[in-house]
């Protein structure tokens, strides 16, 4: 059955939508020879469908991991600047995963990578506001903290105010529950820039009600479980409705 390129690609595991669109705009995937562009429908079973010359089969197995991913590592499969990937920390997972989102290298904790590119879709689409759960080292003015919880802008857009509580505070540095919605590029160390915050240490602790494992070490994954598995399918399908 014929289905549009981007989803075709997303559930044989390639990418998400999104970046199937990129991929074509960049000219790296063809359908029987011919150049493919967003919107294109094709079938996999009837179709050539190629990618970097390289022909796409059926869909893998889907794989669901969680990972504790460290500081100092990038969140992409692979890194122009010879940069560690999250890709080091997953080889031996066999399968084709990509990061469902992100965290930016000097941010650690709890990372989701699947090769069901419906799911990363569902979860990472501008449209879909799945609440991030972070622990953050602060110092700086902590006068200011509260002005986390109002509206501000980043980078040009309103972003939606945060939830903040304070776990631990002293004198010089004080350690915050942070939880937002977008998810947009170094929100969180941007939100606290303006508020004269310095972030020392940045460290995702959930996503939505999935908790990352508390026996994981910095590095390690694992799958999920069919319970957690149900819970994200599940919220990723009414974020869809």
């Amino acid at each position: 059955m014929e289905e549009r390129l981007q989803k075709v690609l997303a559930q044989a595991g390639f990418c998400s939508r999104r970046e199937a669109e990129r991929w074509m705009l960049e000219g790296r995937v063809t359908v029987n020879g011919h150049a493919a562009s967003p919107g294109d429908r094709a079938d996999l079973q009837k179709d050539k469908i190629m990618v970097d010359g390289k022909p796409i089969g059926v869909a893998e197995e889907k794989r669901y991991l969680m990972l504790y991913k460290p500081r100092g590592y990038v969140s992409t499969m692979k890194d122009e600047r010879g940069r560690k990937t999250v890709a080091d920390l997953v080889r031996d997972c066999r399968a084709r995963v990509v990061p469902v989102g992100r965290l930016d290298y000097n941010s650690e904790g709890l990372l989701l990578l699947t090769n069901d590119g419906e799911f990363v879709h569902a979860l990472t689409h501008p449209k879909h506001e799945v609440e991030k759960h972070y622990e953050v080292r602060v110092r700086g003015r902590l006068d200011h903290i509260q002005r986390l919880s109002e509206p501000m802008e980043i980078d040009g857009y309103r972003i939606r105010p945060a939830t903040v509580v304070v776990l631990e505070q002293d004198e010089r540095s004080a350690k915050l529950r942070l939880t937002i919605h977008e998810g947009r590029n170094r929100q969180i160390r941007k939100m606290c820039e303006q508020c004269g915050l310095e972030v020392r240490r940045l460290k995702r602790v959930a996503v939505g009600e999935l908790p990352l494992d508390p026996r994981l070490k910095s590095g390690a994954w694992r799958d999920l479980t069919p319970d957690e598995l149900a819970y994200l399918q599940q919220i990723s399908v009414n974020l869809q409705d």
